[in-house]
């Protein structure tokens, strides 16, 4: 079996720098890497809707944001799946059947979903499409048969269901579906990029993102109004780096070629860390670094998405397709699952046959 990678993100909005530094550019090293069949990218819309359920639009418009993005990044439709989940029927089928090898509570003891419940005030009231969310996710990875799901750090206990998912499947039915192996970002700094104003989750509702489409005059502004080291007054002061969101985006994006273009006065980011933490470096200094290395890094990615904007329709043509051929790929799997579990009864023509014969002879 060759290898296949799927992964996505909910439709909630453009993207940004979080997602970017967590799994977009890996994405696109992997895509670029030869090393896979097939990938398989998804916008989950119908995720976005268990908890966007009375506003479809919001989900609608976005779409196409989520889409332009991914094509500016550099995911390429020839080499990449882009599709819709509620484009491939079969996910929820799927997902349907997948619920009967899963307790309430082991889904209540699920920490993320734990987590977005209290996040998003559901304590009282869960929605039940959102209270099974890993199931859902199982379906969305077992569909296409992933071998590799990358995905950040809070994913790991929803992947640790779906593999439960997998292996209870297969020791009730048959060996049927493949178990994922989870891939994780090889750069701590970018398993869970802090918010700008350093709190641990970037989040549009808190307004401390950075997107990948900023123009360069906003990404200057939100760099330098960035929390850093509020113990670190003076220039003189010793500077602390845990904690430190300038340093923790400097961790993430930056290249050793940035060095010698934007500050040459030091060879490398640890010259500069060292710097900063014995004193005599300022917070304002080591942000216009920052700011230079983000603005070369997003200047390609927004010029890119600037032209893909020009013929949505296009873009659009390449999410049909890539839905079109999302759902045959799903359908071969479902096919597998309804063999296993005994419900291909038009398929089965030893069940057919069989029953001919009994009701003949009675």
């Amino acid at each position: 079996m060759g290898k296949t990678m799927l992964t996505g993100d909910r439709p909630t909005g453009k993207l940004h720098v979080g997602h970017y530094v967590g799994s977009l550019r890996r994405r696109v090293e992997l895509q670029e890497s030869g090393g896979f069949d097939d990938i398989f990218i998804m916008i989950a819309d119908a995720q976005a809707l268990t908890d966007n359920a009375d506003n479809p639009e919001k989900v609608r418009q976005n779409i196409i944001e989520v889409a332009l993005d991914y094509l500016a990044c550099g995911l390429d439709p020839e080499k990449s799946t882009l599709f819709i989940q509620s484009q491939v029927p079969e996910l929820c089928e799927l997902s349907f059947y997948y619920m009967n090898l899963v307790t309430v509570s082991r889904l209540q003891r699920n920490p993320t979903v734990k987590s977005e419940i209290q996040m998003r005030n559901f304590e009282a009231s869960i929605p039940v499409g959102f209270f099974t969310y890993p199931i859902s996710q199982a379906a969305d990875i077992t569909a296409f048969k992933a071998t590799t799901v990358p995905v950040g750090e809070d994913q790991l206990p929803m992947l640790e269901q779906t593999k439960e998912i997998v292996r209870k499947f297969n020791s009730v039915y048959g060996d049927t579906l493949v178990e994922p192996e989870v891939l994780l970002p090889d750069n701590q700094a970018c398993m869970r990029l802090p918010g700008t104003d350093g709190k641990a989750k970037m989040s549009k509702s808190l307004n401390n993102c950075i997107y990948l489409s900023e123009e360069p005059e906003e990404i200057k502004q939100k760099v330098f109004s960035m929390f850093t080291d509020p113990t670190h007054i003076r220039i003189e002061d010793p500077g602390k780096l845990e904690g430190n969101t300038v340093f923790t985006y400097l961790d993430a994006f930056c290249r050793p070629e940035y060095f010698p273009e934007f500050l040459p006065d030091y060879t490398d980011l640890e010259e500069l860390k060292a710097h900063y933490k014995r004193g005599g470096l300022g917070d304002m200094k080591v942000k216009r670094f920052l700011n230079a290395v983000l603005q070369a890094e997003l200047e390609p990615i927004r010029k890119r998405r600037k032209e893909y904007q020009k013929d949505i329709p296009y873009v659009y043509e390449i999410l049909r397709k890539g839905s079109e051929k999302a759902e045959k790929r799903a359908a071969e799997t479902l096919q597998d699952v309804k063999a296993a579990m005994k419900i291909n009864y038009f398929d089965d023509a030893e069940l057919i046959s069989s029953q001919t014969e009994r009701f003949r002879n009675q």
